[in-house]
């Protein structure tokens, strides 16, 4: 079980309580799927994903970005649980989805990107490391039924 601090939730729920979903949750998967091209195979159905204007102009893309976003309130709602909170999730991109577990990591680092670019000078090093410890967590989760 991971031990958070109450700055650690603090800075957690601040950057989620700021956080415009519309914007960032694209803005974060468009970039991974840029920066890290092999994550398109994941998303073949979307569309044209032919290159970087594509995929930010994708409406699919955007979709699913918001979507994702949305998926990180259950874990800030179950901050004590995340695993177990994951489990079904975990086991639709394991089992169905077949996602490779690395892409979640890939991912969580573009969202840090992105949050630290609109976040500016208030994107400190201690909430980077809240930012960090949390999406690792959720990585961890995500992962957890991949053999």
């Amino acid at each position: 079980m991971v031990k958070w601090t109450d700055q650690e939730r603090k800075i957690i729920n601040g950057i989620f309580a700021g956080m415009n979903y519309d914007d960032i949750g694209p803005k974060a998967l468009c970039r991974c799927l840029i920066v890290y091209p092999w994550t398109q195979r994941h998303f073949a159905g979307f569309g044209n994903l032919y290159n970087a204007e594509a995929i930010k102009s994708n409406e699919r893309i955007a979709q699913h970005g918001i979507t994702v976003l949305h998926g990180l309130d259950r874990a800030l709602k179950n901050m004590d649980n995340i695993k177990a909170t994951y489990t079904e999730l975990s086991e639709l991109h394991s089992e169905k989805l077949h996602v490779d577990p690395d892409n979640f990591r890939l991912l969580a680092d573009c969202l840090a990107v992105v949050v630290a670019a609109k976040m500016g000078s208030a994107f400190t090093p201690d909430t980077q490391a809240a930012l960090q410890k949390f999406m690792n967590v959720v990585v961890s989760a995500l992962g957890k039924q991949y053999h």
